[in-house]
């Protein structure tokens, strides 16, 4: 655009001109683009471990919020929000829309490539940990490799303080929880003053902070434990590129979108759930 603006009032219209007639195909093109790089990070099994996760935190919200009579139906309730379409759709149109304007071509080459053994690994762990047994034996491993003095500690602390992993996902679910906070005030269900909803959450932050980096640095090196090292040094340099940067950037934009809206419904079923209604 810096360079359009220099040329001269004809040649912008001829350039205009011809955007009316390129503007389909590379449209479509960046369209394509876009949905390769969401094929090859496999967004689809992602949203389907994170939607088992949200059934089993929905579970337990319920659990400790309502009473007996009221959980009757609330499996049906957690199920209708943690819908898998309304997930993928949500996170496919944020990822999208925070992309614009980022170079692609490297993205595409590194994940269609070698990072597919990485997204690989990184899934099966994630659904691995769905299982509390597993996530306290991984915890348990890692303090040992800590012990140790593993080095993969120390490059998975590296890929992590490049990303801004820790303060990223504590930001995003100190959000979360502000607005269940403020679904559950709009369902009825309590009238809290904001002042009030962010004193308890801000009170919640060093817990969460703890248990965000233990939960994180486990799921790593358990990812990552059968990789090679050169694998992971080139993942570690994509993420420290640009193009990395940006990516890291557009998954941090769509997923905290979708989890906010997924907070805020969960928090108005519970108030509506208190009242005898359903969503």
């Amino acid at each position: 655009m810096r360079q359009l603006a220099r040329i001269t009032r004809r040649a912008l219209f001829g350039g205009l001109a011809g955007l009316v007639f390129l503007a389909g195909p590379a449209l479509a093109d960046r369209a394509g683009d876009v949905s390769r790089l969401i094929t090859a990070l496999r967004f689809e099994e992602t949203i389907e471990i994170m939607r088992d996760e949200g059934l089993r935190y929905g579970g337990e919200v319920g659990q400790e919020m309502l009473a007996e009579g009221e959980l009757a139906r609330w499996d049906a309730i957690v199920a209708q929000v943690y819908d898998r379409d309304t997930m993928q759709t949500k996170v496919t149109e944020g990822f999208t829309a925070a992309l614009d304007g980022v170079d692609l071509a490297p993205l595409l080459t590194f994940f269609e490539g070698p990072g597919q053994e990485i997204v690989a690994l990184e899934l099966a762990a994630r659904k691995s940990l769905l299982d509390p047994e597993v996530e306290t034996a991984t915890e348990k491993l890692y303090s040992q490799m800590v012990k140790d003095g593993d080095v993969l500690v120390e490059r998975v602390d590296v890929f992590i303080d490049d990303s801004d992993l820790i303060e990223r996902n504590v930001t995003g679910a100190l959000n979360a929880n502000l607005v269940f906070y403020t679904g559950l005030a709009d369902g009825g269900g309590f009238d809290l003053p904001e002042a009030d909803m962010l004193a308890d959450i801000w009170a919640q932050e060093e817990d969460m902070r703890k248990q965000t980096e233990i939960w994180l640095r486990s799921f790593l090196v358990l990812a990552y434990q059968p990789l090679a090292r050169s694998k992971l040094e080139a993942y570690i340099a994509l993420y420290q590129s640009p193009a990395g940067r940006d990516l890291n950037r557009a998954l941090f934009a769509a997923y905290d979108g979708m989890y906010e809206d997924l907070s805020y419904q969960l928090g108005r079923a519970v108030a509506l759930q208190m009242q005898g209604e359903d969503l």
